[in-house]
């Protein structure tokens, strides 16, 4: 599903809007120009030239809400006290992979670094829209081989697992996602999210699959098996409706988000409750738009977010695991077992294939979306 086009009485609008944000204050330039280039209304002398930005700043992007302080606290501000050169800038304003093209091709690029996904990597480095990852600067070493493109360096993990709640499905839980797909032994309705991240994984394993053997994934199959489980289902669309559904025992099986599931087990003392077997695992990473301001300065910023003591900050704050294997070592004794990247974690998961992602993604998700729609 390809990402929305902004029409011109949209473009007209939110035109309207910045100017009436920014009557009688100062207007950051870099902002402004990130503005009209995410609206395709940059200056037509501004598109094709780089953004002179106060040389000091690091514009560091993420998905806002508590990730905004968060990144602040744990790594703007010590990365400012290690290198007081440069004035890091944590912006919440969410790095879609439409914004960043937009910027590239405009010329008038405002971020330096991005917190998306590997598959995003791929995607977008292919199209000459990221900078190449610098590992003389950025340490390989620090990384699993499966947590790094040329284009993106694995910055945090996150996975979808197996979530129930135990006041209705007793104390024997469903272990597999072939438990999950059986509605006799465990009835009731379920949730699955409205993208195919870790559900169409998770479809075949429920079929038989091996996980060793879920890529590439055969998208008739697992296609197949959502239908078969469609009229239990309940489609989720965000996190917070995902924990909506088991507040409001609407569902008693889910796969969800570890973060989610985490908050759900806390706030219910244990009636809703996960665990990491078959978990389909994903890695978030850094990404640095083609062009970006500040330029080389940019990796040793990702290089200082690959410090493990940092990593294990942002899972206590954020419940998104630390990527760097050392970390391992760092983490609490009694956060071990809800942290993604724990060595026995993670070897009962799977690792999502990022290569398959950035092929087949928006054609598959379509197909998916129709199934799920109809």
């Amino acid at each position: 599903m390809g990402e929305r086009r902004f029409d011109s009485d949209f473009v007209r609008d939110c035109l309207s809007i910045l100017r009436t944000k920014t009557d009688g204050r100062m207007v950051h330039r870099r902002r402004f120009l990130g503005a009209l280039a995410l609206l395709g209304a940059a200056p037509v002398a501004l598109r094709f030239t780089p953004v002179h930005a106060a040389s000091d700043e690091l514009v560091i992007v993420n998905w806002g809400g508590d990730a905004v302080p968060a990144f602040e606290g744990i790594l703007a501000k010590p990365f400012a006290e290690a290198n007081p050169d440069i004035y890091p800038i944590v912006d919440g304003a969410g790095p879609s992979s439409g914004r960043i093209k937009a910027m590239v091709e405009s010329g008038a690029v405002v971020w330096d670094v991005c917190d998306r996904n590997l598959p995003a990597s791929l995607e977008l480095g292919r199209q000459d829209l990221l900078e190449k990852v610098d590992w003389n600067i950025v340490d390989p070493d620090k990384l699993r081989d499966v947590h790094r493109t040329d284009w993106g360096v694995g910055s945090y993990l996150y996975s979808f697992v197996i979530t129930w709640d135990r006041s209705r499905l007793g104390e024997a839980p469903p272990m597999t996602w072939a438990d999950f797909w059986n509605t006799k032994d465990f009835p009731g309705t379920r949730t699955l999210r409205n993208n195919i991240e870790g559900m169409l994984e998770a479809a075949l394993m429920a079929d038989g699959v091996a996980p060793e053997d879920v890529y590439p994934i055969d998208v008739e199959r697992a296609l197949e098996k959502v239908r078969e489980i469609k009229e239990h289902t309940l489609f989720w669309t965000s996190g917070s409706q995902s924990q909506e559904l088991f507040r409001n025992e609407e569902v008693v099986l889910g796969n969800l988000w570890h973060t989610r599931s985490l908050l759900l087990r806390d706030e219910t003392g244990g009636r809703v409750d996960f665990h990491f077997n078959q978990g389909i695992l994903f890695a978030g990473a850094w990404i640095v738009p083609k062009g970006n301001p500040a330029g080389a300065k940019v990796w040793d910023f990702v290089a200082f977010a690959q410090d493990p003591e940092s990593q294990v900050a942002l899972f206590r704050s954020l419940g998104n695991g630390p990527i760097n294997p050392e970390a391992s070592a760092l983490v609490p004794e009694e956060l071990q077992a809800s942290d993604p990247g724990n060595p026995e974690n993670f070897a009962r998961q799977l690792a999502a294939d990022s290569e398959w992602y950035a092929e087949h993604y928006a054609e598959v998700l379509n197909r998916y979306t129709d199934l799920i729609a109809s």
